[in-house]
């Protein structure tokens, strides 16, 4: 299964551009109130702490475009930016007989996903990807694919485990 919000990144932008326009425009107003007009007093500083505040929710809930891609015998997951140059973007890839559990933390306007993978160093690794910008439809079409490798390598250890007993009985 393939999923990316990849499409969505020129709403993306847009935001990013309008909310930047609002800071330079608060700015602007904010000199032309403390310095021209004196009409709001103190109230001024909302013009330039309101889009401040605005811009440090949007960064802060995250990495704006989510790729993943099981299909074949590796999972694929990437995510990045809208703007390449504010984060570096986390790409993983791995086979899927390594993912051992998934969790999705939701909070107020930051969700994550948690990957475990087992791993021949440390026993396991945990990946952290950031999905705040993906529809409920997405999230749940990721966990239902998630859930369905969960099952197939816990299938298949199940059935190598009894593999091996057989062996020892007829040994």
């Amino acid at each position: 299964m393939r999923l990316s919000n990849r499409n969505k990144v020129p709403v993306y932008n847009f935001i990013n551009t309008v909310l930047l326009m609002m800071l330079l425009g608060g700015v602007a107003a904010f000199f032309l109130e403390e310095y021209r007009f004196d009409v709001l007093g103190e109230e001024s500083y909302l013009l330039i702490i309101v889009p401040i505040l605005l811009l440090i929710v949007y960064y802060l809930s995250g990495r704006q475009v989510f790729e993943y891609d099981s299909d074949g015998e590796a999972l694929n997951f990437k995510n990045r930016n809208a703007l390449p140059f504010l984060d570096k973007a986390l790409s993983d890839e791995f086979p899927k007989y390594k993912l051992m559990k998934y969790e999705v933390v939701n909070l107020y306007f930051v969700k994550r996903l948690y990957i475990t993978i087992s791993s021949k160093n440390s026993g396991s690794t945990i990946l952290k990807y950031e999905i705040s910008y993906l529809t409920r439809k997405e999230i749940s079409d990721l966990k239902v694919s998630l859930n369905k490798v969960i099952k197939a390598n816990n299938e298949n250890k199940e059935a190598s485990v009894n593999i091996n007993d057989n062996r020892r009985i007829f040994a």
